[in-house]
């Protein structure tokens, strides 16, 4: 990649020997024919390189710019001008990074007034408190890391009346296809955990999922969602539409008697019991 090493004294490419290089023992798995890097690369760590979560949209734009020197723009316009995918495609990805803590981007107001996105990228997420903002500060003594502030928690969302395995697991799928109508609204699994019960609240009412859908993803802001799980918590309370009326059971239709015909003049006539009309019941 584009990191240099400069202890890393300059020799001919030497051919990794050892457990590094020798056949594969499966047939048709994978075979590395490695050399050593001596300089212009990047060290990156397997959580990234084999994330099970991640995206290899995600993964790809995390090496890139692990790889770039600090100043390097990486904001979304300049990413799409640098690879084929378009700019909702990287946006999500990098929503994707930022879920699971390989990126952090923070709005700052600069001297002139000007409100720019700080951009940190972390190689090992979690080992560090995130860095203190744009003014050098003074000498002083090395603090200890810190953890990085928990994240506030999701509005509270409806709930249904009969929570049944089935709703939830419906409204869980609906949550799932709301990417398909918007890539802003990728959601992790605890987003949809705490969302699911909402959805299923929307569905007791004799919505149909694409209805909720609709609901959920017509005139979002076209600017980026900051917050994807907590504008859906906020369109499922307050968009939530009333119960169905209570509908009385029907009741049962009378059954009309069955037309036959007189024994004694065979004129047709309606009856369940006699099988002679009126006029030969009289006499």
């Amino acid at each position: 990649m584009d990191t240099q090493h400069p202890n890393v004294r300059s020799h001919a490419q030497s051919r990794v020997t050892g457990k590094n290089h020798h056949r594969n023992a499966h047939p048709g798995g994978v075979e590395h024919d490695n050399t050593r890097h001596t300089t212009r690369f990047t060290v990156i760590g397997n959580h990234l390189a084999q994330h099970p979560d991640l995206s290899g949209l995600a993964i790809g734009l995390a090496v890139y710019i692990q790889s770039v020197p600090a100043g390097v723009p990486v904001d979304i316009k300049t990413l799409a001008a640098r690879f084929p995918e378009g700019t909702t495609r990287i946006a999500a990805a990098l929503r994707e990074l930022e879920t699971h803590g390989y990126l952090r981007r923070t709005r700052e107001r600069t001297e002139s007034g000007r409100v720019v996105t700080r951009t940190v990228s972390c190689n090992q997420p979690g080992r560090h408190a995130p860095a203190e903002p744009t003014r050098p500060p003074a000498r002083r003594a090395a603090a200890a890391p810190q953890q990085e502030p928990p994240r506030r928690a999701l509005p509270a969302v409806p709930r249904p009346a009969y929570p049944a395995l089935s709703l939830l697991q419906t409204a869980t799928e609906v949550l799932a296809d709301l990417r398909r109508k918007d890539p802003r609204l990728l959601l992790s699994a605890t987003d949809a955990e705490h969302l699911a019960p909402g959805v299923a609240a929307w569905l007791e009412r004799d919505l149909p999922p694409t209805a909720v859908v609709h609901a959920l993803t017509a005139d979002l802001p076209p600017e980026s969602l900051r917050r994807p799980a907590a504008l859906l918590a906020h369109r499922l309370t307050t968009g939530l539409p009333p119960l169905p009326p209570f509908r009385a059971p029907a009741q049962p239709t009378p059954v009309p008697h069955r037309m036959i015909n007189c024994d004694g003049c065979d004129r047709g006539f309606r009856s369940d019991g006699p099988t002679r009309c009126r006029d030969y019941r009289g006499d």
